[in-house]
């Protein structure tokens, strides 16, 4: 009896986890990005932004939405970096995109490495979010001109699910809906990547 009532209750309180990865090149936002969910999310206040410097490696995050743990790994950004991604593709449920919508200098580079990501046979069917991030700035590139630039790679995302949503890092605005739009695919995209469960 007591080992039915123990699996029962572990079932109960048993967390389901899912782990995101936050790519972009450098400078994107990533990491403000990051903190900002964490504050949203847990209501306690994260790194200001002049304090956060250049991620070489990775910073993680958790934050609890319903009975779900969504574990954030902001990956380093720069070009050297690009290789270690790679470690991570096979344990992902999600990733999270980080486009700055202000660098129209790097924009074909982004897309280069956005396509480099989605092609790679390990994220197959993984749920794809492409953040354009910085909208709070005079002259950032909108969603609807992200989506023009980037229509023609987007065919080789297939039957998954991707969308482009437009978030200020740094006032908050769209995180929390980019973190809905994330709850949501996870949870829909279960059988073909199932959580982890923790108690």
């Amino acid at each position: 009896m007591y080992t039915l009532l123990t699996g029962l209750y572990k079932q109960w309180t048993q967390k389901e986890e899912f782990y995101i990865i936050i790519l972009g090149l450098d400078n994107a936002g990533k990491t403000t990005l990051l903190e900002k969910i964490k504050s949203t999310f847990t209501g306690i206040e994260g790194l200001p932004p002049e304090r956060i410097a250049p991620t070489v490696g990775l910073n993680m995050g958790k934050v609890d939405v319903k009975s779900t743990r969504m574990n954030f790994w902001d990956l380093g950004g720069q070009r050297e970096l690009h290789s270690i991604w790679e470690k991570y593709y096979s344990e992902c449920h999600a990733i999270v995109f980080v486009v700055d919508a202000t660098d129209k200098e790097r924009i074909e580079e982004v897309k280069s490495t956005f396509e480099t990501v989605i092609t790679n046979d390990t994220v197959e069917g993984v749920p794809v979010l492409m953040l354009a991030n910085k909208q709070d700035v005079a002259g950032a590139l909108s969603v609807h001109e992200i989506k023009e630039i980037f229509n023609p790679i987007a065919v080789q995302l297939g039957a998954r699910d991707s969308t482009v949503l437009p978030v200020s890092a740094l006032k908050g605005d769209g995180v929390r809906d980019a973190v809905d739009w994330l709850y949501l695919r996870l949870q829909r995209n279960k059988v073909d990547r199932p959580p982890v469960f923790r108690d």
